[in-house]
């Protein structure tokens, strides 16, 4: 089974193709990006969004998912819009940056955050199976790693005293949130025996 995965981020890329790695789900992960469709309010909704697009233009199965942080301090944000939360073509700095400006005078106890991410498969049948996961954690007071992507510099998962930025791939792959997501999208095409 070819799967296309509706991504540009070579990070989520590289997360998923570990994650999948001897699940028993026989992909061929390509990236394919749609631009910035993402009109839901969810990411249940942005998720199938993708997926819908990607298979009207290439009749394949495609992967899509879609995550972001939430933290609680600021009412749900950065939240769906995680990638842009800094602007339309922010990086990773620009948006982490602005993350800390926001929280810059909010106290450790009030720093709490959670990742949260959708997978679909989606089949040229319109079978549909879906995932979700999230990780919760807290906010850190300034960036530590080099690892991961987007906000790991600054997450801190509930029970460490490391960002996700500062843990091996490995290790933050079992616990994240996309690798729930991920495990659970396998589990579910697992039962219906398509894997």
């Amino acid at each position: 089974m070819r799967v296309l995965l509706t991504t540009s981020n070579e990070g989520k890329v590289r997360e998923i193709r570990a994650i999948l790695e001897g699940t028993g789900l026989d992909v061929d992960l390509v990236p394919v990006w749609l631009g910035d469709i993402e009109s839901g309010t969810t990411y249940l909704e942005n998720a199938r969004l993708k997926a819908a697009s990607a298979l009207r233009l290439s009749n394949h199965a495609v992967l899509a998912e879609d995550s972001g942080l939430e933290v609680d301090a600021l009412d749900g944000l950065p939240g769906i819009r995680s990638a842009r939360f800094a602007g339309h073509g922010a990086t990773d700095a620009e948006n982490n940056a602005k993350l800390l400006r926001l929280l810059e005078h909010v106290p450790d106890a009030e720093r709490s955050a959670r990742y949260r991410a959708v997978a679909v498969l989606l089949l040229p049948s319109m079978a549909e199976y879906v995932g979700e996961g999230s990780w919760e954690g807290g906010i850190a007071h300034r960036a530590r790693g080099r690892g991961g992507f987007g906000y790991d510099p600054l997450f801190v998962p509930t029970g460490e005293s490391r960002t996700a930025a500062e843990m091996q791939p490995i290790e933050k792959n079992a616990v994240s949130h996309r690798g729930a997501a991920l495990r659970r999208l396998v589990e579910q095409a697992r039962t219906a025996g398509i894997l």
